[in-house]
């Protein structure tokens, strides 16, 4: 999912762009309010970071005019501030943005927020049995996966081992779990057969692959 940060200040920003991208999505910087609009006519993002103090156009004025022009009205906005007057947080609000973040703020606190923000877009959208997670992109309902958004055929079997580590952010299972849950209880198979799975569904994500994680001795995860 791509992600739109616009701050003036650079070592804020480069640093917020990295912790995105490392975190599975795809951001790209702007430095004020005209070179975003200029990118804004090329292409559009899943979400947006826009700081409120910026030189020229200011974040508010910007964030009007997202939600004034009919293309953009949906799309979600995450604000930042160096104040925490609690006036900024409820003007920014009241134009309709999504959620604030004030500086100074932990990278991954503004991660864990644009997520639950993305999550809260697609629901609204209509998108309740959904689940995303950096570039993956799993509809429950419909049995379908992307990754950046390319579909990504899976067997049932892939598809059911990818759903629980969604469902399940940042729990281990080892091989014996999954074995039950996604194979039966009365499976009669060697756990090898887990391995199998996970090595081809790593493969077949691409940069999707790369969330699930082997911990040694143990199992697997998305984290």
């Amino acid at each position: 999912m791509k992600i739109y940060v616009v701050e003036d200040e650079e070592n804020i920003r480069e640093l917020v762009i990295y912790s995105l991208n490392a975190s599975g999505y795809e951001a790209e910087g702007f430095e004020d309010g005209e070179v975003f609009r200029t990118a804004m006519q090329t292409a559009e993002p899943d979400l947006i970071i826009l700081d409120i103090m910026l030189p020229g156009e200011d974040g508010i004025s910007i964030l009007k005019w997202l939600k004034s022009t009919f293309g953009t009205r949906e799309l979600p906005v995450i604000m930042l501030t160096a104040k925490s007057a609690e006036y900024d947080k409820v003007l920014g609000l009241d134009a309709g943005a999504d959620d604030y973040v004030t500086k100074p703020f932990g990278v991954m606190e503004l991660v864990s927020r644009v997520r639950a923000v993305l999550r809260r877009s697609i629901r609204e959208k209509g998108g309740g049995d959904a689940l995303v997670r950096g570039p993956i992109f799993v509809d429950t309902a419909r049995y379908s996966v992307a990754v950046n958004d390319k579909e990504i055929p899976l067997t049932v079997k892939e598809f059911e081992l990818l759903r629980l580590l969604l469902e399940n952010i940042g729990h281990v299972f080892n091989r014996e779990q999954l074995l039950e849950r996604i194979w039966g209880y009365s499976f009669d198979g060697e756990t090898r057969t887990v391995d199998v799975h996970i090595r081809s569904l790593r493969k077949k994500m691409e940069e999707g692959g790369d969330l699930i994680e082997t911990v040694r001795g143990v199992g697997y995860r998305i984290g």
